[in-house]
Formats: structure tokens, sequence, C-alpha cells
């Protein structure tokens, strides 16, 4: 589990998986079984299965979501799981790697994509801030004969939910596709 995760916080996991040959179809049907069992738990948001790209590569990524850290938690040591992994062990070439996504990082996303990785942090820091950056200088712009007869929790509470709404939801996935060949280099992106 790679990244730092706020508790509250969606929770985005990816498991990657080499699947030995011949074995590509009890795999995916297990791995089928399991994601429907897993929609039975309270707070499970999704999941999807990229199936390999080329022959040559025999990794699978299964991607899914949970509210958060405590319901991820509930799955992860649920005898559900642990049943399906047991099947699941003998067909792979190697024990699968997981890896946790969080907090900003789900900004980073590239719609239609699911990058396996994360950028680098100062690339995120670079990004989030050229972002920030224009979104707070046109907020108090615009607002400021408004904003200076506001108190300053109440003042820096809005400015900073409308600052979020805006970054999460228009700026961020507008962003991180025009920056996604500097976010993701191409040598380095794996999209499946």
């Amino acid at each position: 589990m790679a990244e730092d995760t706020d508790t509250n916080a969606p929770i985005t996991v990816v498991v990657s998986r080499r699947v030995k040959p011949g074995q590509e179809a009890e795999f995916e049907r297990l791995s089928s079984e399991m994601t429907a069992s897993a929609s039975d738990f309270d707070g499970h948001m999704g999941a999807n299965m990229f199936r390999p790209s080329t022959p040559a590569d025999p990794e699978y990524r299964i991607i899914f979501k949970f509210r958060d850290d405590p319901a991820l938690d509930v799955w992860l040591k649920s005898d559900t799981r642990a049943h399906y992994l047991e099947q699941i062990e003998p067909l792979l070439i190697e024990p699968g790697k997981v890896e946790t996504l969080s907090s900003l990082v789900t900004w980073f996303t590239i719609p239609g994509h699911t990058p396996v990785k994360p950028p680098p942090r100062y690339k995120m820091a670079v990004v989030s801030w050229l972002g920030l950056f224009p979104i707070v200088l046109a907020i108090f712009w615009i607002f400021e004969p408004w904003l200076i007869h506001i108190p300053l929790i109440p003042r820096v509470a809005l400015v900073t939910a409308a600052v979020m709404v805006i970054m999460t939801w228009v700026a961020m996935p507008r962003i991180t596709k025009l920056f996604a060949g500097w976010l993701y280099p191409k040598s380095g992106r794996d999209m499946r």
C-alpha cells in the first residue's frame, strides 16, 4: 500500500496480477465473482478489470474504489475476500501487487483512463498550483468588494470551499488532460 490515506476520503485500490498462460478464463471468472461479492459490502463504489494489452504481457489490473478507509478495511479483512484470494493465487505467476491511491492523487486521473502510478509529487504540486493560482486570483479580484466585509474565518471558509469545488469538478480534469504528456510521459504511461 503506497499512498498516505485520509480515513474519510474515497480510496482507490489498484491490484496488478500476472496470470499464468492458460489460466486466464478461470482467473477472470474468479475475479468477476470476487468483484460481485465486494459490491455487497458497505462503501463499495465500483470496480473495473483491465485485461492485458498484449499476449506478451499477462498482467491484469483490477481497480476498485471504497467510500473510505474503514469500509475498505472491512473488505480487506473479510472471509469472502480471503476465500477468493485462496483460489486466485495459484493461477498467478507471482503474488499480486496492491497500490492504494487517495487524496489529491485522484485529481490526476485523466478522464477515460486509469493510470496505475500517480505522477511524481513535484509534478502534482506544479499542476495543482497552475490550477489554484488563477482561480484564487479571480475569486479575490471579482468578489473582493463583498469579501472584505466578511470576517476572516467565514471569508476563508467560503473562498476555500469555492476553490475546492472548482478545482475538483472543473479545473483539474481539464488541467490534467492538458498536461497529460508531462504528468505521464509516454515511456512510463500505462493506461489500460
